[in-house]
């Protein structure tokens, strides 16, 4: 936050007075610094107590904006908004990673009810970080208004006349001419209005004042604040998020029953999700092949089609880590990437009881994945009902030489499906919900040779599993890859982008440019001759001041060239600057 420069003293009265409403700092009004009687005398009487009772109530409250105001508050409200952060950033936050947070919570048992009456674990809507966040939006504004009139105010008035002694201020020079008085101040006043000054001609000097943009790029600056806190808000409040994973084929529709995972803020509306779709059409992704970075991916692109709106034209584009899709106030980013066996499921009579892409969930850097299918809809050979379920791993690149099931490489080089099997009950009508990713055999039993060992297999691209006792087949005919997508919708980045690059503009503003008034004086003397002097003041003390000030008397010197011989007594040299 700038802190506002005080103009620097002065000797003289005068001085002072011109030296006025350089700074738009609010005036300190005089009186009692600290808490005390504000009500003054308390008449005798229920009357004298009602009405000192109001005047101390008033002056509480007054006092009480007044420190809420004031810049030394407002620096300590965005220091403790810095601090309140790092809570935040350290423990894991239910409303970005529910289930991180329950497990930490598992973790530290002790201080899991602290953390959770401290808020700590949703600090960012927390009623404490609330606090923070509303009192220092309210000492921004507080700081502002006032110092925005007084800004408008100058902006409306006019330089104020020269001081009676310029000798005085920090910046002087001075010389005799031949040249009118006249002549001299009119030739003053075009220059410095050619210098983009202000100007006023008031007896016999001329008053200019220059950089109000320093104001303008304070004011600008605590302005864009408030802008960046304002979005901040309201991205945290309306935003929405979601996962979802798609398979090479597939589609998407931004609606709350697609999406995977789904987290929003308290004032979102899932009326605010904007109907566009789009559909996987194919994924690519390369590998270093050798090399000590060997099996690091280099590409990932997700090649999608997508509408902006139910029956809109189709438009391409290619979806990378970098790159997301941003359709409709909304950015679709690929995050994550994996490959999806696609199997069919006869049961015990021959028909088919499942047929398609079972997605995996990935365990290592080489993709070797975890692959579940369950298939409810299944009759065994005598036309029984009953459950089937497949457990094991798809491994991209199985090389038995390692003796490891494990991947070697993330890319298909030698892609293999190690499954067994059960059957039992799913548990699919307890009403409860499960995870595609794990399959409950509590209640089943696994399928066994006819040697009693546990029955398993390897499957190529083309090969058949066959269970026992005629139980039926799985057939893997071929692979996909899936590409998981996040959906992100913050209402209030661009806000927060043109806040930011705002207030730089008026830091920028208030640290190079310099608030300064200059005045040119030029009366008759008793010799006849032309006394000039030229003389500045600056909002802070500054060494352009003296050098802009030598600049403006030699460009004044055609108009009013100095005599060649000046009295040593009452002049300076020229060629040698000004004074600071």
């Amino acid at each position: 936050m700038a802190k506002t420069e005080t103009t620097p003293p002065a000797e003289d009265k005068d001085v002072g007075a011109a030296g006025s409403q350089l700074s738009t700092a609010p005036a300190e009004e005089a009186g009692q610094a600290v808490p005390g009687s504000f009500g003054g005398v308390r008449k005798p009487g229920a009357l004298g107590w009602l009405a000192w009772s109001g005047r101390e109530a008033v002056g509480w409250v007054r006092w009480i904006w007044r420190q809420l105001t004031s810049m030394r508050v407002a620096l300590i409200l965005l220091f403790l908004l810095s601090l309140a952060t790092i809570p935040g950033s350290l423990i894991p936050q239910t409303s970005i990673d529910a289930v991180k947070a329950e497990n930490w919570r598992k973790a530290h048992e002790t201080l899991a009810p602290v953390y959770d009456k401290l808020g700590l674990f949703h600090v960012y809507s927390s009623v404490w970080f609330s606090a923070i966040y509303i009192l220092l939006f309210t000492s921004l504004i507080g700081c502002i208004v006032p110092r925005t009139w007084q800004f408008v105010g100058q902006l409306r008035g006019r330089p104020p006349g020269a001081p009676r002694r310029l000798t005085r201020l920090p910046a002087y020079t001075t010389w005799r001419t031949e040249a009118d008085p006249e002549q001299v101040l009119t030739a003053a006043e075009k220059l410095l209005k050619r210098r983009r000054f202000r100007v006023q001609r008031a007896g016999d000097a001329v008053g200019s004042e220059k950089g109000y943009l320093r104001e303008a790029g304070n004011l600008l600056f605590h302005i864009s604040l408030i802008v960046m806190l304002v979005a901040f808000a309201s991205g945290q409040l309306w935003k929405s998020e979601g996962q979802s994973l798609i398979v090479e084929g597939k589609g998407f529709s931004n609606n709350l029953a697609q999406y995977d995972d789904f987290k929003s803020g308290s004032l979102f509306d899932s009326d605010d999700l904007e109907p566009f779709s789009f559909w996987m059409d194919g994924f690519e992704a390369t590998y270093e092949r050798t090399g000590p970075q060997r099996g690091t991916p280099r590409t990932y692109e997700a090649h999608v089609s997508y509408r902006e709106t139910p029956g809109g034209p189709l438009r391409k584009k290619t979806i990378k880590v970098n790159e997301p899709l941003e359709v409709a106030g909304s950015k679709v980013f690929l995050i994550g990437h994996g490959y999806a066996p696609v199997v069919t499921v006869r049961d015990g009579q021959g028909d088919i009881a499942f047929r398609g892409a079972v997605p995996s969930l990935p365990l290592d850097g080489n993709i070797t994945e975890t692959t579940v299918i369950k298939v409810p809809d299944y009759r065994d050979k005598d036309g029984k009902p009953d459950d089937l379920g497949f457990q094991g791993s798809f491994v991209p690149t199985l090389d038995l030489s390692t003796k490891s099931m494990n991947s070697q490489f993330p890319a298909l080089d030698n892609p293999h499906l190690v499954l067994t099997a059960y059957r039992g009950s799913l548990g699919l009508d307890s009403g409860l919900p499960q995870s595609v990713y794990r399959l409950d055999v509590a209640k089943m039993k696994q399928f066994k040779t006819k040697d009693g060992r546990p029955f398993a297999q390897a499957l190529k691209v083309g090969d058949k599993m066959t269970l026992p006792d005629g139980a039926g087949t799985l057939e893997f005919d071929g692979i996909k890859p899936w590409a998981t997508f996040q959906v992100s919708q913050q209402p209030g980045n661009g806000a927060a982008l043109g806040g930011a690059v705002a207030a730089l503009v008026g830091v920028a503003g208030s640290l190079f440019i310099q608030r300064r008034r200059v005045w040119v004086r030029a009366v008759a003397g008793k010799d006849g001759q032309t006394v000039v002097e030229v003389a500045g003041l600056g909002r802070s003390e500054s060494a352009r001041l003296p050098e802009e000030l030598a600049d403006l008397a030699v460009a004044l010197y055609p108009d009013a060239p100095p005599v060649t011989t000046p009295d040593p007594a009452d002049s300076a040299d020229p060629s040698e600057g000004a004074r600071a």
